[in-house]
């Protein structure tokens, strides 16, 4: 039987597990660490540094993947420990450091995602009063709230110790020395996976619903009006524009919802079920609202080409040339 720490009382137990399973594991939570680190960093160097993408929607993405950057720098590692191990070696104090942090990054994610999604909504249904609404400064209000609200929730909840009343006594039966995880009541379960997750995804959803219908008639607009003209190129192209915008808002929701809807149903059920959820399975679904940051990039800066001239720049070492922050990666600007 192995021990957190050896030789002191009332310590946690540590989880043996299979050299096979280990390794699995390992690779799995170093790789998502790489990919979300290295693959956030290239979009922030990318927007920081070509004066081209420096325009108010680009600061949302900016926003979005410092956020991510610092899950996979600060959060994910200390994590992985933990998920390998079932032990937690860096002490009480910054175990709640860290679960505030944990908290505070991902539902930052989630809201910069929402936040996103009202972009996207005023440049497909308003595009003609888009630059009017979308200014700076609102951006800069948009990340304001996004930030603030993700803090101050979040250090407040853990802090406060309001998630833990009606269960100390469940806490204090299984708590020992070398654990570090984060229990929530039924109430403050409910309230926080509501505040997280719940309404900002239902608005999301709703919102990419209403463009992909609004983008969907505007096709069929376009459709009609050049099936009376001699050439139809043009409505050809809005057919390829309507099958491509279906298709993106097809794997910006559904990755969204695979990746972390199934965390935030455990963190709803698992008080009215007595905590009989497995760790495992808790980890499992853990790691995958951990992807959804790994795949952010690729999802909201790949798919542009404007990023994928950058990270070109980036990755050749053109970066570091004379005048390469003025390079043009935008066509028609």
């Amino acid at each position: 039987m192995d021990l957190c720490f050896d030789f002191v009382n009332n310590s946690c137990l540590r989880t043996n597990r299979a050299p096979a399973n280990y390794s699995v594991m390992f690779i799995a939570m170093f790789g998502a660490i790489i990919l979300t680190t290295v693959g956030n960093l290239l979009v922030i160097i990318s927007i920081s540094h070509f004066r081209q993408l420096h325009y108010p929607t680009n600061f949302l993405i900016l926003s979005l993947a410092t956020a991510d950057f610092l899950i996979g720098l600060v959060v994910m590692p200390y994590s992985m420990v933990r998920s390998l191990t079932s032990c937690w070696y860096f002490g009480d104090l910054f175990c709640k450091v860290h679960s505030c942090l944990d908290m505070t990054l991902c539902t930052g994610s989630i809201y910069h995602l929402f936040f996103i999604s009202v972009d996207r909504y005023y440049a497909v249904c308003h595009p003609l009063h888009y630059y009017k609404n979308l200014t700076t400064n609102v951006i800069e209000l948009f990340l304001l709230t996004t930030w603030s609200v993700s803090c101050v929730f979040s250090f407040g909840l853990v802090f406060s110790n309001v998630h833990t009343e009606g269960i100390q006594d469940y806490i204090t039966s299984y708590y020992c020395i070398g654990s570090c995880s984060l229990t929530l009541n039924k109430l403050w379960g409910t309230i926080s996976s509501l505040i997280c997750f719940f309404i900002p995804g239902a608005l999301m959803i709703g919102i990419y619903m209403h463009i992909f219908s609004v983008a969907r008639n505007q096709a069929k607009l376009v459709h009609n009006h050049h099936s009376f003209q001699p050439d139809k190129s043009k409505s050809k192209i809005s057919v390829r524009a309507e099958r491509k915008a279906a298709k993106t808002l097809s794997i910006v929701m559904g990755v969204f919802l695979f990746c972390w809807l199934p965390f935030f149903i455990l963190t709803v059920i698992d008080p009215y079920i007595n905590f009989s959820v497995p760790e495992d399975l808790y980890n499992v679904f853990l790691w995958l609202g951990y992807f959804n940051s790994a795949l952010n990039p690729i999802i909201y800066a790949l798919f542009y080409p404007w990023f994928q001239k950058a990270f070109a720049c980036i990755i050749s070492g053109n970066i570091l040339k004379a005048g390469s922050s003025f390079s043009q990666l935008l066509t028609g600007v």
